[in-house]
């Protein structure tokens, strides 16, 4: 469908018509990106490159500018042709835009600027308004890598308490299920990849190929052999055993990990006769770690019963912080899971003395779907315009809403050297450049210029990204 490839259509309706709303005079704007709260009190900022290369990167063309001038004829909106085409004609079709953002892969407390968009035409005064519905969708993977970190933070922790080697487990606790849940294959790119920040298991192939298209990374997940219901029913039911073996016959390795779901039927009846019984000495002899998968009940009851089963039949082994670990098994809960379940049941196992070593979680709906804007509580606003040469603040400040009042004046985010510390801070109107805007002792910018007139002045790598994010 070409007109979805069309960036002048990629807006909502009524942003055709606000060039005629600024006051006369008005020949720059500026406007940041913020999270005004919401579930978590800091956020993982990634994403805005992604949509940097796949958006803004195509030069408008004079096609583009036609279709959008019929279409929003025939919507009832006005349009603001000869703006488009003083883009295609003076700027070759590149926005006269400058981007600052945060360093992708950054952990940012809430309530401060992310990202600020300002226009460099004073024709093009209008621009980063109209931009506003593509470019504030980078709350998407910015919730998602947030929901996948403040997931990581709690794993890691219990790791630390009961594991004798957390670090490199850790990668590989949280494994990404959710391509099927999501409402686009954009949706699966963009989400699949933001988790891949923080770990390295996903089954969401598009979110490992984004990683490659936009951050250059050739492989930034992995995933094992595993089992679905429909590869173990259609054994039939008194051939359950049977369609086990095959699966130890198949993927069964020296060192390998082969997940198996095993509740089809009977999950507990699975690992006491199936798997603890008659596969037991297969499953030892095969030298690879077997992963039980149950999916249904409740999550934690059922981790715990099946953790204890599993522990009769093949035994377990009491490390040197004092917590079981299961000999030659494994267990991945992936039917609802979400970032409470996973506390609750790491809680449950830990006071039952087993080890976080022994758990892993595949999370679906949760982590790529069960969110909105809101979650965050995301805003793209203006806060700046110069009228007649002169820069103005511009806010709001709804006396029915106090957490919807906006920041005002130019702005740019400083981060302390020692501390960490962030805070949003306006720049003097006589500051034209904020590059070079004097800055408090210890201070320092955080924000770079990642996009100016049409050209990619940050180009991120994978690592890049997640070395920020651990750096908390």
């Amino acid at each position: 469908m070409q007109h979805l490839e069309n960036l002048i259509l990629n807006t909502d309706s009524y942003k055709a018509s606000h060039w005629l709303q600024y006051p006369p005079g008005t020949d720059k704007t500026f406007f940041y990106v913020e999270s005004r709260g919401g579930e978590f009190d800091r956020t993982v900022f990634f994403g805005l490159q992604a949509i940097l290369k796949e958006y803004l990167a195509r030069p408008i063309t004079h096609a583009q500018v036609d279709e959008a001038r019929d279409f929003f004829a025939a919507h009832g909106e006005p349009f603001h042709e000869a703006g488009w085409l003083r883009i295609v004609d003076v700027h070759d079709g590149r926005l006269p835009l400058r981007i600052r953002a945060v360093p992708e892969g950054s952990v940012v407390p809430t309530h401060q600027a992310l990202v600020t968009i300002e226009s460099t035409d004073p024709e093009a005064f209008w621009l980063p308004s109209y931009l506003e519905t593509l470019l504030l969708r980078l709350w998407y993977p910015v919730t998602v890598a947030t929901i996948s970190w403040q997931v990581k933070q709690t794993i890691k922790d219990f790791l630390e308490r009961t594991s004798e080697a957390p670090e490199a487990q850790l990668p590989f606790k949280l494994h990404d299920f959710g391509a099927r849940g999501v409402s686009s294959a954009e949706s699966a790119a963009l989400g699949g990849m933001a988790h891949l920040v923080n770990f390295q298991g996903t089954d969401t192939v598009l979110g490992v190929l984004a990683a490659r298209r936009y951050y250059g990374e050739p492989m930034a997940g992995h995933s094992i052999p595993a089992a679905e219901h429909s590869t173990i029913t259609s054994w039939g039911r008194d051939h359950e055993v049977d369609a086990y073996r095959n699966m130890l016959t198949r993927f069964a390795k020296p060192g390998g990990l082969v997940a198996v779901v095993s509740d089809s039927y009977d999950v507990y009846r699975a690992i006491k006769e199936h798997w603890g019984q008659t596969l037991r000495e297969e499953v030892i002899r095969s030298g690879a770690t077997l992963v039980v998968r149950p999916d249904s009940g409740d999550p934690v009851e059922v981790v715990h019963q099946c953790m204890l089963l599993l522990d009769e039949a093949f035994g377990s082994t009491v490390n040197s912080k004092g917590y079981k670990v299961l000999d030659h098994v494994r267990l991945i809960q992936g039917d609802g899971v979400n970032p409470d379940s996973i506390r609750a049941i790491l809680e449950r196992v830990t006071r039952a003395g087993y080890a976080a070593d022994n758990i892993a979680f595949g999370m679906g709906g949760a982590l790529l779907q069960h969110m909105n804007r809101d979650t965050q509580k995301f805003a793209l606003k203006c806060s700046a315009a110069r009228i007649d040469g002169k820069w103005i603040d511009v806010y709001k400040a709804p006396v029915t809403d106090p957490g919807k009042v906006s920041q005002r004046g130019r702005l740019t985010l400083l981060r302390h050297r020692d501390f960490g510390s962030y805070r949003t801070v306006p720049v003097p109107a006589d500051i034209t450049n904020i590059e070079e805007m004097p800055l408090p002792h210890g201070w320092e910018h955080a924000l770079a210029t990642v996009w100016e007139n049409g050209v990619l002045l940050c180009d991120w790598s994978f690592d890049e990204v997640r070395a920020r994010s651990q750096l908390i």
